[in-house]
């Protein structure tokens, strides 16, 4: 579990983050959400360490993350997986070697113990002929679950993704939200995921943190989030006449 507290952060006079306080929960898809400029990319990157902040804590597992030794730090890393936006594989190595790229910089594996390992986390996002393919020959779905294999290949306890579903169509879209949430249960990882998809919310936000100018405005899951009066929210959420149609249906439902 990761826990928040009272996190601020600034760059200059502009104050970005605003004493935002949450959990993130083991085994769960957790998401971030809200508009362009609300906080949700710093906000992720504080919780990554590549921001340092003014106020407030960051705790894996009950320990503070500003306390720890840079030893400790170090293997803090070694079990967080990251899924980018625009996948960030490399153009000039295999899909094979993308893969086993975080097991040469954090483990002492030989060759062929890597390979069996990105043999087995390539099976699992059904890419197991890929291997010798250059991400250029891959398609925009195939590169994003190449992502996910790098993220996963170390076991890691942490996952983050960063707006996943950037630039692919609605069905592929699906298929990586299906892949992050089995994921997620099947190793009991605490994931965090930074969208502004909808889709990607109703289909896997069981925990939701909305962020308004740089505040929490809001948390819940995807089940509270049509029951809330917040008109923050419901503003963000029902922006689009689909997903008033999808909220009138859920609320007809469950009366």
């Amino acid at each position: 579990m990761i826990e928040v507290k009272n996190l601020n952060k600034s760059f200059g006079d502009a104050h970005i983050l605003k004493g935002i306080t949450t959990t993130f929960e083991k085994g769960k898809t957790n998401l971030i959400i809200g508009q362009s400029g609300s906080g949700k990319t710093v906000f992720l990157k504080c919780l990554l360490g590549l921001f340092d902040y003014e106020d407030g804590s960051i705790s894996y597992e009950g320990k503070i993350f500003s306390q720890l030794s840079e030893d400790y730090k170090r293997n803090l890393r070694a079990e967080i997986g990251m899924v980018f936006q625009g996948s960030a594989l490399f153009d000039s190595m295999t899909i094979a070697q993308n893969v086993m790229f975080p097991l040469r910089m954090f483990t002492k594996m030989n060759k062929s113990e890597m390979m069996d390992r990105a043999d087995f986390v390539l099976k699992r996002v059904n890419l197991e002929d890929a291997h010798n393919k250059m991400p250029s020959e891959a398609s925009g779905g195939m590169q994003k679950r190449v992502a996910i294999a790098r993220a996963i290949v170390n076991n890691p306890k942490y996952l983050f993704c960063d707006e996943p579903n950037s630039g692919l169509d609605p069905k592929t879209a699906i298929v990586i939200d299906n892949l992050i949430q089995e994921i997620t249960d099947e190793y009991q990882i605490t994931t965090v995921i930074n969208s502004h998809d909808m889709n990607s919310v109703m289909e896997i936000g069981e925990k939701i943190v909305f962020l308004k100018d740089g505040l929490k405005a809001w948390e819940g899951s995807k089940d509270t989030i049509f029951k809330t009066d917040n008109e923050v929210v419901t503003d963000f959420v029902y922006s689009s006449e689909l997903m008033k149609k999808v909220r009138k249906m859920y609320l007809e439902e469950n009366q």
